[in-house]
């Protein structure tokens, strides 16, 4: 499920990005190819002015000059006088049928589109008359695009026409090759974007993954721990059945305390999920920590008498401030160190609970010279379900209480850890800060 959700979200990432680039792409393209066509076209109409200028005042045209502008400009020029082609397009078009079809073409483009009244006229002192005009057509013999220039000159009864076209293929050339510029770009930035939100994508599921993998080893785990102590109770019950008053009473009891074990599994399951939907329950108040943990201990004092385990407590000697805090959830945290520590602690072991405030920082620790944690289990001791080793997991521990406790430590904003005891056992280690806002809890 979740590679189809990783490819479909790639696709769409690079699908949005991709169509905005490549329609910004488009219009640039646009607005270029616009204003390159409008460059050379008004380049074109500058160069017609300024032949047109150098050519009235002059009463001979060489073929020199003539084909000096066509080499410099690219342009094809053809001279008629009164209608007649001028020697230079006779010698320069012998046998060049294609040259002859685009002057005709060019000249029948020009009256179609021209008249002598909307031509643009210059009028120069007598005894001559100049005009010329610049247009756009496409020539059906040559199948190319070409802009055009005609240029008439009137002295006395004779008219002198100059046709100068310029083809537009370097134009288009340039065009095309910027098209190709521009797909190679997109198509390089595509395959980068792609790539790209891969990878991220793959970043943004990967925590929602790991969640998925948590959720479904919890369920499994739960299953697991449910279901020993429901066969139990279901085994109990049959067996009540056919068999005597007293040892229904055996029975009975295996049920009950099995019931109680379901309850407070379920109980912290509860607690944790309330923890994952934000529905955690902290009121915060200033209370007194080193009495919440006078109190812990006389309450487990008897326990760790009955495993002949010695319970010390160790608090400042100086007064301590109140500290900030929801006192029945760090009493519900100190209870769990401490049964974790008299259930994993042998007869005749040692537990030590203390108290320390330095720097606005409250910090009381559980020690034991148990059978300790290994190192490559420190980091996962905290999630749920987990037991470093068979050697801990006792049929009273779901391995979710440092769950628990983890989550009542983070919802005050403080931290819990767990480093080794010299010369064994282990040292749980809760830090609450000192002062902080109810708000902040909220």
């Amino acid at each position: 499920m979740y590679k189809k959700v990783h490819l479909r979200l790639t696709i769409l990432s690079t699908g949005i990005t991709a169509a905005i680039m490549i329609i910004m792409s488009l219009i640039y393209l646009y607005i270029s190819e616009k204003n390159l066509y409008q460059n050379q076209y008004n380049s074109f109409k500058n160069d017609i002015n300024t032949i047109s200028t150098n050519l009235e005042p002059q009463s001979v045209i060489t073929m020199e000059w003539l084909s000096r502008m066509e080499t410099q400009n690219n342009y094809l020029f053809f001279i008629l006088d009164n209608g007649t082609p001028f020697l230079y397009n006779q010698l320069s078009n012998t046998h060049d049928i294609s040259k002859e079809k685009l002057l005709q073409e060019s000249m029948d483009s020009y009256r179609e589109m021209f008249s002598f009244s909307d031509t643009e006229t210059s009028a120069f002192s007598s005894p001559y008359l100049s005009r010329h005009v610049q247009f756009q057509f496409t020539s059906k013999s040559t199948n190319e695009n070409y802009f055009c220039g005609v240029i008439e000159i009137e002295k006395s009864s004779s008219l002198l026409q100059v046709i100068i076209l310029s083809p537009l293929h370097q134009l288009k050339k340039q065009i095309f090759d910027q098209r190709i510029r521009f797909i190679a770009i997109d198509g390089a930035a595509i395959f980068l974007l792609a790539l790209f939100s891969w990878v991220f994508t793959g970043k943004l599921l990967k925590p929602i993954i790991e969640n998925q993998k948590k959720q479904i080893q919890f369920v499994a785990s739960a299953s697991h721990e449910l279901r020993t102590p429901l066969a139990v109770i279901l085994s109990s019950a049959e067996c009540c059945k056919n068999v005597s008053a007293e040892e229904q009473a055996g029975f009975i009891k295996n049920i009950c305390q099995e019931g109680l074990r379901m309850s407070t599994l379920i109980n912290d399951l509860l607690t944790l999920s309330g923890s994952d939907n934000h529905q955690f329950s902290i009121q915060i108040k200033p209370a007194e920590l080193d009495t919440l943990l006078i109190n812990s201990y006389e309450a487990f004092e008897p326990l760790a008498k009955e495993k002949s385990i010695t319970l010390s407590l160790e608090l400042p000697e100086n007064t301590i401030p109140l500290c900030p805090m929801d006192g029945n959830r760090i009493s519900q945290v100190v209870s769990i160190l401490l049964h974790n520590a008299i259930s994993y602690t042998p007869k005749s072991g040692k537990i030590q609970i203390s108290l320390s405030y330095k720097k606005n920082f409250f910090k009381f620790s559980v020690k034991d010279n148990g059978i300790g944690i290994p190192d490559q289990d420190k980091k996962k001791i905290f999630d749920r379900f987990y037991r470093a080793e068979k050697s801990r997991s006792t049929k009273d521990h779901f391995g979710l209480g440092l769950s628990i406790a983890y989550e009542i430590i983070a919802s005050h904003h403080g931290t819990i850890s767990v480093t080794d005891a010299s010369p064994s056992g282990s040292v749980f280690t809760v830090t609450l800060p000192g002062k902080h806002s109810e708000k902040s809890f909220l």
